[in-house]
């Protein structure tokens, strides 16, 4: 929960905003950051896009893209990660794609994740996760890992995007 307070603090410091596009997480990136009291200076919203064809609908990630590679894939994240900020009008996305389990998808193994942050100026910023465990371990995992990208991203830029 640190982690969130953390991400929330400086996204309020810089009157800046994220939104969240989750797969595997179901919604658990979001919750996080609700959890946060005063998240609703800072947090705008997402979308939950379980299924590849919402990912393609909701989030403009490229169906031809989402055909070659299926929705387990880097660039996958950086374009759900993009077309979230334009929908819910912030100035970061953050998104996650990946495998939860019990089964591979896509050929790709169960803990492969993809997170991705994009920010101002269509700048993105990425994590290939190689995750172990039981499912819920991963999602859980998931959300670490993508709030620690967030919060390390928001903290590398802080010159660029304060006052």
């Amino acid at each position: 929960m640190a982690a969130a307070d953390e991400a929330i603090s400086l996204l309020v410091g810089r009157s800046a905003t994220v939104a969240v596009a989750e797969s595997l997480t179901g919604g658990l990136i979001g919750a996080t950051f609700t959890s946060v009291p005063g998240a609703s200076k800072a947090f705008r919203g997402g979308v939950i896009s379980y299924a590849t064809d919402l990912k393609h609908a909701l989030l403009a990630v490229p169906d031809e893209l989402l055909r070659r590679e299926g929705a387990v894939h880097p660039q996958v994240a950086a374009a759900m990660a993009a077309g979230v900020a334009r929908l819910c009008e912030a100035t970061y996305g953050l998104a996650v794609t990946g495998v939860a389990g019990p089964e591979p998808q896509d050929g790709r193994p169960v803990g492969t994740v993809h997170v991705a942050v994009s920010g101002p100026g269509g700048e993105i910023w990425s994590r290939d996760l190689r995750l172990q465990g039981s499912r819920e371990r991963i999602r859980v995992k998931t959300v670490d890992e993508a709030v620690d990208l967030l919060t390390r991203v928001l903290k590398t830029n802080k010159r660029e995007h304060s006052g």
